[in-house]
């Protein structure tokens, strides 16, 4: 038995890692009928029965996905501001604080950069856009009128002094991503510092985390509603006529995410000696929420957890994730991308290599944005049109309508790219127990 409670078994057989002591101990494993991937399946079936046979009663299913996201978000920022207090607080040195961190921005950088130039050669190639030839003239672009003014107010100054909170308590109670990750650096950067003495806060915040991750598995039980609720939603409201309107777009964008996350993170990963498809099927659960909800925040907390169970340090997982959902977002990219060329040829505006390689630096800036924005990759997607003013930015009102099942796709490819991340991240600084990882990775979650 290890320090840690893990007892390796092997009897001629490959080694089987199982958790020794604690609540999990003895546990009888679930049918498959009985595990929430399941359960959260069953209600996506019948979310999309109820929004297409039903759509008037589907679309007042919202509130019960709403209140499933609500639930979650709440308990978000104090467990990212537990967590990342407790990965720097528990690696000590801060020069590895560092060393992580640098790793881990690179590492986003470069594959940020990937889905966005992937994006732009697939619309390119398969040019969904082009014959649609739409008259903006004609285009009732009322519907947008919010999101482009809020676009206006997202430039580089006003995201960079977003980052720093007005209060200490506000970050945390307005739930704002990249705050709670500032304001979580400068606490667990003073907590190393005071060495032994913050031994009892470190212990506090241990309990504070535990609570939260504990309230975190009361509200998951309400999963299966809230994908029901926001999947009869969706179908209800833009179901099968935004499907017919603009299926080549949905269509093509689908088949880029998956090649993103099944080649590009594929390769990524055989790199590293981790089987992609293995990887997508341990996050099972979290990818249909994701799907369901088109919102990857819900399932942060699990990602977390489970990627400790998988022989990641908790001090590398506690900033990599965190991190990685405000900077590396790469289902957002291949949507800013894929969506900013597909306008560009609908309403037939030309656009030479040198203008797209210039919309491809914004769009490098301006898609690290879209963590702390409220309409996310949409008000970013506008953001980035008006900063560019060659494709028109009002021509977002022509996707408005299938943004949420664009959504489907890139929420998923997002969280994807962060579990890959946190991996690849763990490996290059030696802190991922690959017999763990081995015997974790096989296991069927309960």
């Amino acid at each position: 038995m290890s320090s840690d409670g893990i007892v390796v078994e092997s009897q001629g057989a490959p080694a089987v890692v199982r958790r020794s002591g604690g609540a999990g101990a003895g546990k009888v494993k679930k049918p498959w009928y009985r595990q929430l991937w399941f359960y959260v399946i069953v209600a996506m079936v019948v979310g999309v029965v109820v929004g297409h046979w039903f759509p008037e009663f589907g679309t007042k299913m919202q509130p019960f996905g709403d209140a499933f996201i609500k639930g979650i978000r709440m308990l978000i920022a104090p467990i990212i501001f537990c967590t990342v207090i407790l990965g720097i607080a528990g690696m000590g040195d801060m020069a590895k604080v560092g060393r992580v961190a640098i790793k881990a921005l690179i590492y986003f950088e470069v594959m940020t950069t990937v889905a966005l130039i992937l994006g732009m050669v697939a619309v390119n190639y398969w040019q969904p856009g082009v014959g649609m030839n739409v008259d903006m003239a004609s285009v009732d672009t009322g519907s947008v009128k919010h999101f482009v003014t809020q676009a206006k107010d997202q430039g580089t100054v006003q995201f960079l002094m977003a980052i720093i909170p007005n209060t200490v308590f506000g970050a945390l109670s307005e739930g704002h991503v990249l705050q709670v990750l500032f304001l979580a650096c400068m606490f667990g950067f003073s907590l190393s510092a005071l060495g032994d003495a913050g031994k009892p806060v470190i212990h506090l915040l241990e309990l504070l985390a535990k609570t939260l991750f504990g309230a975190v598995n009361i509200v998951m039980i309400a999963a299966p509603i809230g994908a029901f609720g926001a999947i009869a939603f969706t179908v209800g409201k833009y179901g099968a006529g935004s499907l017919l309107t603009l299926g080549k777009l949905l269509g093509y964008f689908y088949i880029v995410c998956f090649i993103f996350v099944f080649v590009v993170l594929g390769a990524v990963s055989k790199y590293c000696g981790f089987s992609i498809f293995k990887i997508v099927r341990y996050f099972r659960e979290e990818v249909l929420i994701c799907l369901a909800t088109t919102s990857s925040e819900v399932v942060l907390p699990r990602m977390l957890e489970k990627l400790e169970k998988l022989g990641c340090k908790k001090s590398v997982v506690g900033l990599v994730i965190p991190t990685g959902y405000s900077f590396n977002l790469d289902g957002t990219c291949l949507y800013l991308a894929f969506a900013a060329i597909f306008l560009a040829q609908a309403t037939n505006t030309p656009l030479d290599v040198m203008q797209q390689l210039g919309l491809l630096a914004v769009l490098l800036l301006t898609s690290k944005g879209a963590a702390g924005v409220s309409g996310a990759a949409f008000v970013v997607l506008a953001a980035t049109l008006s900063t560019v003013s060659t494709i028109p930015v009002t021509s977002v009102a022509l996707i408005l309508g299938i943004h949420r099942l664009m959504a489907e796709g890139l929420v998923p490819t997002n969280l994807i790219g962060n579990a890959v991340a946190t991996l690849v991240v763990a490996q290059w600084e030696n802190s991922l127990d690959r017999e763990q990882f081995a015997a974790e990775i096989e296991r069927t979650p309960d």
